[in-house]
């Protein structure tokens, strides 16, 4: 039976936003300038890896049927308590000290990645989502391979809408806006949707100044001050003036779950990861008063790509077997019963073909969100630049300050903090 957990995915980013200003690791490894192979050879020896959260519990026991493809070989996991895991990597660097492979997540490769081998040139990654691809680049090298990912899409209640006369999701802007408004006026509901909030929010609504053809950065310097970014934060500024959105909104854990089944607020943005809890607290039928959606345009609908990496370290014993055993685990069929085991959406596109995945009509949007989807810079200040974005929107979100001066502020911290 497939495990509901989600939640492991989004302490990612919180995890490495507490940890601010631990800076790059790259001075204790400098990565494998030129790729390996690792040929058709089986696996052998002893393989260290690392693993956070539920999937390093889930592990040992899923990599048997690796250990029996390959008896020469034994995988020894060690689970790492997220919140212990930086440090961990950190320490493990500096010592020389570290696993052979490990799960890293997507948003901390800038920070380690000068110790990790690039890709083998005979470990095919065709068919991985892009965005998740691209969040393994390290000065335009693979230094991992994406394990499972992760994005945020709209989620709505298909009865109250219908009761406001909406029978399917919002595509642009506009039709968002105006659907949390009838879903208020004509369905009873409190405030018409929700938007993320409090730590973590700027990363959880990039998706409007991506969707609105806004670059974080050009390479050499941050750009978040455009004219576009503006507009995208104004038309965030105004879901609250306009009495859309509750700028007080309870951010205590269960809240927005609470809220949404009740019927409160209707329609919220969030993670895979919701599915399982939403139907949990639901109750039997609830899956049928919601639906997920990709998020609405302007001029396209881009989400963040987020999930783990699986990546070797550069003073691994056993480098060949341990890319071994990430292909193993890249494989479509390995990574739909990696779903099964725990809930962790495939970066392998073929993979949601099964018949596991599909069977699942939430679903389905993600797997079309993350065709799209982006991952943020890869680059070590992004955890400060991040912060300093959260506090720019709960000053916008409450009215204390407009969307233009905030970003300008905003704008002159990351030219002080730089790109890393």
């Amino acid at each position: 039976m497939r495990k509901t957990r989600w939640g492991a995915v989004a302490v990612v980013a919180a995890a490495a936003i507490a940890l601010t200003g631990c800076g790059r690791t790259s001075d204790s490894g400098g990565g494998a300038a030129e790729a390996s192979t690792i040929g058709d050879a089986q696996a052998e020896g002893t393989l260290t890896m690392w693993a956070m959260g539920a999937e390093g519990e889930a592990l040992p026991e899923f990599v048997k049927t690796f250990e029996e493809a390959n008896p020469g070989v034994t995988v020894e996991v060690t689970p790492v308590p997220w919140d212990a895991a930086y440090s961990k990597f950190q320490t493990a660097i500096a010592g020389g000290n570290t696993p052979d492979l490990a799960m890293v997540g997507s948003t901390w490769m800038a920070d380690f990645g000068g110790a990790l081998q690039t890709v083998p040139t005979d470990l095919s990654t065709d068919g991985i989502f892009p965005g998740a691809i691209e969040s393994t680049m390290i000065d335009d090298r693979a230094a991992a391979v994406p394990w499972y990912v992760d994005t945020r899409v709209l989620y709505y209640r298909t009865d109250i809408a219908a009761q406001a006369g909406w029978t399917s999701a919002p595509t642009t802007w506009d039709e968002l806006k105006q659907m949390a408004a009838d879903m208020q006026a004509k369905g009873g509901a409190e405030y018409g949707m929700r938007l993320p909030a409090g730590n973590d929010s700027f990363q959880g609504n990039l998706w409007m100044p991506w969707s609105n053809g806004v670059e974080l950065e050009n390479g050499s310097e941050w750009t978040l001050d455009t004219p576009e970014a503006v507009e995208a934060f104004e038309y965030y500024q105004s879901i609250y003036t306009d009495g859309v959105a509750n700028p007080a909104a309870d951010r205590s854990a269960g809240a927005q779950e609470a809220d949404f089944v009740s019927g409160a607020t209707p329609m919220l943005i969030d993670g895979p990861f919701l599915i399982g809890q939403l139907e949990e607290l639901g109750g039997e039928g609830f899956s049928d008063k919601f639906a997920t959606a990709v998020l609405p345009t302007k001029e396209s609908s881009i989400s963040f790509s987020g999930g783990a990496n699986l990546a070797v370290f550069d003073n691994s014993d056993n480098a060949a077997s341990a890319w071994k055993l990430v292909q193993w685990l890249t494989e479509p069929e390995t990574q739909v019963a990696w779903y099964e085991a725990t809930g962790d959406l495939p970066a392998v596109q073929e993979a949601w073909n099964d018949d596991a995945l599909v069977a699942s009509p939430t679903l389905a949007a993600f797997g079309t969100q993350l065709e799209t989807a982006k991952p943020v810079p890869a680059t070590t200040t992004w955890v400060q630049v991040a912060a300093a974005g959260d506090a720019m929107l709960e000053k916008i979100r409450l009215g204390q300050q407009s969307p233009a001066d905030g970003l300008k502020e905003l704008q002159a911290t990351a030219d002080q903090l730089g790109l890393g």
